[in-house]
């Protein structure tokens, strides 16, 4: 009989279920790529005033997040399932990560660092 999927009703029980789907550092430093572009996009948009860039967010985000998923970690990317969770996960992870905070979370977690 297949398994269910868990169904996930707040952000903290998401949270580690999201570290296990990123569990390849490479599936995370291709998200950490993503997420730095959207970041320096979304303020070179403020700085000059060149709204169109915003255009550009969701897919300098989606495309290195998606090959990481479908490439490397060969999951179905949470985004599918928990939109605002997903988005809301990277930029966490991404700012862990930065500030050097990120390996107990994973080891919460869970996933193994290699």
């Amino acid at each position: 009989m297949p398994s269910m999927a868990r169904t996930y009703t707040t952000f903290a029980e998401f949270w580690p279920f999201y570290l296990r789907e990123h569990s390849k550092p490479r599936t995370r430093a291709l998200h950490y790529v993503g997420t730095t572009l959207v970041v320096m996009l979304a303020i070179f948009a403020l700085a000059t005033a060149n709204w169109w860039v915003l255009v550009a967010l969701p897919i300098a985000g989606y495309f290195f997040a998606w090959i990481a998923h479908f490439g490397v970690e060969k999951n179905r990317p949470a985004t599918f399932t928990y939109p605002a969770w997903s988005l809301k996960a990277d930029f966490k992870m991404w700012w862990l990560w930065l500030t050097g905070r990120l390996g107990p979370e994973l080891e919460r977690a869970g996933v193994t660092r290699a």
